[in-house]
């Protein structure tokens, strides 16, 4: 992370930027290292590393998620061959548990910076729009990963959660115009009320070889 002399700084740099602790950015690093082999850059086949990741139901998206550029950088599309410590940092933020001492605003970011990740991961071409057939599709293979439900029922839950994104987004349009599928802006009605803040994290923060996104 640096030379000996410089890594406080750095550190709250990268604190102040990410909202992690110092202790917690040490640790992610001390986790960076063990997936890129003590490599300055990790690519997509590092994540082979995290064993149990494979059992995750939306494996591929969560480590793309972490190449997309949308998701480094503003006005960027396009995916990264490598990423490197702090570009692993910033992805990680997004992941990042609630804290109690939120104030309403801050609350309100958090919650929009998890859903704005969540939708670039569904939003392939980058256009902007989800159809819904993609999100029904979203909800299924969110859903397949619990092991409470067969694939019948997340198939039923996941067909009526895509009518229900349908009332919100169709709904809501002018007779004369035409449906080019969910926005930003309707993916944030569509997931009002629903606990985003606590179901989307990863275990990287206590060094488990384990990542979840539910």
């Amino acid at each position: 992370m640096g030379s000996s002399h410089s890594v406080p700084d750095e550190i709250q740099e990268l604190a102040d930027k990410t909202g992690f602790t110092s202790d917690q950015i040490e640790n992610l690093h001390r986790r960076f290292k063990q997936l890129s082999g003590d490599q300055p850059t990790i690519r997509k086949e590092n994540f082979d590393r995290v064993p149990d990741l494979e059992f995750n139901p939306i494996r591929s998206k969560i480590v793309q998620a972490f190449f997309d550029k949308r998701n480094l950088r503003e006005s960027s599309d396009g995916f990264a061959e490598e990423i490197n410590f702090e570009d692993f940092l910033t992805i990680m933020s997004n992941f990042r548990p609630i804290e109690m001492d939120m104030d309403d605003e801050q609350l309100d970011r958090f919650r929009k910076k998890k859903l704005k990740f969540l939708f670039h991961m569904y939003d392939a071409d980058s256009d902007g729009k989800i159809t819904l057939q993609e999100y029904r599709n979203i909800v299924q293979e969110m859903l397949s990963g619990n092991p409470h439900l067969d694939k019948e029922s997340a198939r039923s839950i996941a067909d009526g959660a895509m009518m229900e994104a349908a009332s919100i987004c169709v709904g809501q349009m002018e007779p004369d115009q035409v449906y080019e599928g969910i926005t930003f802006e309707d993916f944030l009605k569509i997931w009002e009320g629903i606990d985003i803040e606590t179901k989307m994290h990863v275990r990287f923060l206590t060094m488990e070889p384990i990542a979840m996104c539910y």
